[in-house]
């Protein structure tokens, strides 16, 4: 499934819980892990079409994001300010994981 919304995973959620079906969040990238992967059955929802940058605080160096946002998009998003996020060991969606981005 493709939710856009923040409203729209919670109903599918519920619906998945109360089925006893398991979900298997994706953000963006290659899927080369094979994470997306229901290999016991289960929804596969793919939220990279979350794609929205809802908060930029600069004062902080701090931006809230939703889990589609890709670091190319982050860093055009952010030209201008002086600021930008690297490519690291951990990665956008490693740091998203972690509440580090």
């Amino acid at each position: 499934v493709w939710p856009q919304a923040v409203g729209q995973v919670q109903e599918l959620a519920a619906l998945c819980h109360r089925c006893r079906v398991p979900m298997v969040p994706f953000g963006t990238g290659t899927g080369l892990e094979g994470g997306v992967n229901a290999v016991q059955g289960g929804v596969c929802f793919d939220l990279s079409r979350m794609d929205a940058i809802t908060e930029l605080s600069l004062e902080d160096f701090s931006v809230t994001v939703e889990p589609g946002v890709t670091r190319k998009a982050l860093n055009k998003h952010l030209r201008g300010t002086g600021l930008w996020f690297p490519v690291g060991t951990v990665g956008i969606r490693g740091a998203m994981g972690l509440g580090l981005a």
